[in-house]
């Protein structure tokens, strides 16, 4: 699992973190089971505190990613499908919230947003099968 974060990013370094672990272990890139780096090990690699890798762990930990068990490590839970699920959906709902403000400010019809989703979904199925 490779980690790259951005200084410029107007998003905070430890959700950086975190969100990278999620998407490696939702990918598939990261196994259930497997034990994760270090905090002290990220922190080294990244050159960055300590204080930020425990913050981005903490939170895969709350969230149902990870297990810490002390003196040994942080290691990967087995997917829980049905949360899993819920968490894609409550990104694509933040999404649509944020296409819809933008909609609403320029007073674009919900047709309109419609046919640039069907738009933008058969390039995607096109890409794919190329």
């Amino acid at each position: 699992m490779k980690i790259v974060i951005s200084n410029r990013s107007a998003v905070p370094i430890y959700e950086q973190i975190k969100n990278l672990i999620k998407e490696a272990i939702l990918s598939g890139e990261i196994s259930e089971d497997e034990m994760l780096p270090s905090i002290r090990q990220l922190a080294k690699d990244l050159k960055i505190s300590v204080i930020t890798t425990t913050r981005a762990y903490k939170d895969l930990e709350e969230e149902g990613f990870v297990i810490s068990i002390q003196g040994k490590g942080s290691f990967v839970l087995p997917r829980n499908n049905e949360w899993v699920r819920e968490t894609v959906l409550r990104q694509i709902e933040e999404c649509f919230e944020q296409a819809l403000s933008i909609a609403e400010i320029n007073d674009w019809k919900l047709a309109e947003l419609q046919e640039i989703l069907t738009q933008i979904y058969q390039e995607r199925k096109n890409e794919k099968r190329d």
